[in-house]
């Protein structure tokens, strides 16, 4: 088993996300989509530090601003990318990463009341689908 060549990480919805690990520049390609820098311990321990959404990998995470403080202050290892095209889907698997693993980097909104749903309307469904009360027991 290699554990560096790549990861699923889970969004609030339940929903499994394949990403590509990539430990240099050279590994990351030319279009776009999701990305996540990840600190690495004891090989398998691996926490998501901040997620985000890039146009094109190469002109977003070369120089990135965040990666400086992700890598020298918090540790990161590595980075994590999905390619995506579409730009509806980045925008909906970022947010549904971002408040499934509520990575420090980012500011995270906990969603406390009907008020917090998600923005995207697929997303938003989902979310009050798992948040019903079970047959009236919970709440």
């Amino acid at each position: 088993m290699v554990p560096f060549w790549r990861h699923n990480w889970h969004g609030e919805t339940g929903k499994n996300y394949r990403f590509k690990v990539t430990l240099t520049d050279k590994g990351l390609p030319d279009g776009g989509g999701i990305y996540i820098f990840v600190r690495r311990r004891f090989v398998f321990f691996l926490t998501p530090l901040y997620v985000g959404k890039a146009a094109n990998f190469k002109g977003r995470l070369i120089g990135h601003e965040r990666w400086h403080e992700a890598w020298h202050k918090r540790g990161a290892t590595e980075r994590h990318i999905c390619s995506l095209k579409s730009r509806e889907d980045q925008a909906r698997m970022e947010e549904d990463l971002i408040r499934g693993l509520k990575p420090r980097m980012n500011n995270v909104h906990v969603p406390r009341d009907e008020n917090d749903a998600p923005n995207d309307k697929k997303l938003r469904k989902k979310w009050r689908r798992e948040r019903k009360p079970f047959f009236g027991l919970f709440g």
